[in-house]
């Protein structure tokens, strides 16, 4: 199983792998220094995989092995108060969060005939909106969706907030926000901030998805709001 990548191939955190013939889609490949990708282009001839992170240790001729896992990330009601990457691993300094359970970054879909109608309205605490629209999902600014958040409190709705290509010093300003006001309790934010790969910014919207969707199979209310700056 050998890397054969030219310089530019991993420019935008892509490598081209030859030898991993049974390897599947989504599946987590492993460098010899660690670095994890995920097998996302199945070719004749090759593996094209994204890097969960620059990639400037991989050289051509490496190996890489086939983990047998398809990419997931650990979920845990642990994980509420806490601010996580596009892995799913702590940035707030807080320490690590045990988890025992797993979920796919790409989970399928519920089917139509499973999916309920909406029967409950999402206030957000904004009388103009709430009186007038009744919202399942809505795409807003940020200081509307971080007064949805807000006023979920008390609601049993576990809220998930998705910092994607923003500056750090503006996720920090919304966390410290949330904890002012006791939010955090509720709400997890997942963050790749805009000097991130790519790559990893790309998982996030994926993993705060994944997240949401381990509380809302434990029949939990939740709402997540993806907050993104896109060049």
């Amino acid at each position: 199983m050998v890397i054969n990548i030219q310089p530019d191939e991993i420019r935008d955190g892509i490598a081209r792998i030859h030898g991993l013939n049974e390897v599947m889609a989504g599946e987590l490949v492993e460098s010899e220094d660690g670095r994890v990708g995920i097998a996302l282009n199945l070719e004749s001839d090759n593996v094209g995989a994204v890097l969960t992170g620059d990639g400037l240790s991989i050289q051509e001729g490496g190996s890489v092995r086939a983990t047998g896992k398809i990419a997931q990330i650990p979920v845990s009601n642990l994980f509420l108060g806490r601010v996580v990457n596009a892995l799913a691993q702590p940035i707030d300094g807080k320490g690590q969060i045990p988890a025992s359970k797993f979920r796919l970054i790409e989970s399928p879909a519920p089917g139509i005939i499973s999916r309920r109608s909406m029967y409950e309205p999402l206030q957000m605490g904004l009388i103009a909106i709430d009186s007038m629209i009744p919202i399942g999902h809505k795409r807003v600014k940020t200081a509307v969706a971080t007064d949805t958040i807000l006023n979920q409190k008390g609601q049993n709705v576990i809220c998930v907030y998705v910092a994607i290509g923003q500056k750090a010093s503006f996720v920090v300003q919304v966390v410290d926000t949330f904890q002012e006001r006791g939010a955090m309790e509720y709400t997890i934010v997942v963050s790749e901030t805009a000097n991130s790969p790519a790559t990893l910014q790309y998982l996030a919207p994926y993993t705060g998805a994944a997240i949401a969707e381990y509380f809302m199979y434990r029949e939990q209310h939740s709402l997540i709001i993806y907050d993104g700056q896109f060049s």
